[in-house]
């Protein structure tokens, strides 16, 4: 094989690998959104609360370092949905689709640790799957 088609397949294979990373991307229709604002000893997540289904957290890093922000499952392992690297003065989304019931929201200031962590509830009926 000559080096043009392998590099096309190669992008065509990244292509691929990346059309399925959309946790950052904002849905289509209606859903929450809720205001994180992560700082160096902080983790503010306002409203504490949504309705199942699209839930777009929109954090913002009022901190010195760069954070991370996990949404877990109850239990406080499962990763529901992360959104990292969040530079000082950055804003970033992250997307979930969550069924109703006991969620666990985490900032990680210098993306180390347990990080700082709260209580997230999803309210209502189950989520609709989306398209």
């Amino acid at each position: 094989m000559s080096p043009a088609p392998r590099v096309l397949a190669a992008a065509a294979t990244c292509a691929v690998a990346l059309a399925g990373c959309t946790a950052t991307t904002t849905p289509t229709g209606t859903g929450s959104t809720i205001a994180v604002r992560s700082t160096d000893d902080a983790c503010e997540v306002a409203p504490a609360q949504a309705p199942s289904g699209s839930i777009v957290f929109s954090v913002t890093n009022g901190g010195s370092q760069a954070t991370e922000f996990y949404l877990y499952g109850e239990d406080g392992l499962r990763i529901v949905g992360e959104v990292e690297d969040i530079g000082p003065g950055l804003t970033r989304d992250l997307v979930v689709e969550a069924g109703p019931g006991s969620y666990v929201s985490a900032c990680k200031p210098g993306m180390v640790g347990e990080g700082i962590r709260a209580a997230f509830t999803v309210t209502g009926s189950a989520a609709e799957p989306t398209a």
